[in-house]
């Protein structure tokens, strides 16, 4: 019998690693492909100053709807640099990574518990809230606090200047372009 141009494979144990690694690359790849693109958040012709105080709060709370994974990448990004002087907040924080991974960024499907539907606000908010008092607990108090703030100010601060024309919203199947 000839298997000319074929691999051979095996089932044996490492198989079912390699596939949970290969499964687990492909899940982070569909995952942060969720964010919006960073090019379309830091397009520089997006960026204005707002025309009043409501137009601010419109655009902060229509940026923060369309950008929200971004935004969270970027609070846990300023977090993870002020954490490396750290080693044991470090630790934790690693350690919580690997539940937003799980619970917030690499989810298909949404979370269902006791028949009812998580909103991802709700995951965010709690993922935040165990994430702050867990890295509290480690002893890096102002440490985390400032990181905290600086990473909320720079998103506060990016969605307030950023211009919401170009967005287009769809949730639960419904398209909406914000007002300017």
């Amino acid at each position: 019998m000839a298997t000319y141009g074929t691999i051979p494979t095996s089932s044996g144990a490492g198989d079912s690693k390699v596939e949970f690694l290969s499964r687990a690359k492909e899940r982070i790849q569909t995952g942060l492909g969720t964010t919006r693109p960073w090019k379309q958040m830091l397009d520089i012709h997006s960026i204005g100053i707002p025309h009043g105080f409501s137009d601010a709060i419109s655009r902060i709370k229509t940026n923060f709807g369309y950008f929200r994974m971004n935004y969270a990448l970027i609070v846990l990004s300023i977090l993870f640099l002020s954490l490396l002087w750290h080693p044991i907040s470090l630790i934790v924080f690693i350690v919580t990574m690997a539940g937003w991974l799980f619970f917030y960024f690499l989810r298909d499907e949404p979370l269902v518990i006791f028949h009812r539907t998580i909103d991802d606000r709700v995951i965010l908010a709690i993922l935040s809230v165990v994430t702050f008092v867990l890295l509290l607990l480690t002893g890096a108090t102002m440490n985390i606090l400032l990181a905290v703030l600086i990473g909320l100010v720079v998103v506060v601060i990016h969605a307030a200047f950023r211009k919401t024309d170009d967005l287009f919203l769809d949730e639960d199947g419904v398209d909406a372009v914000s007002s300017p």
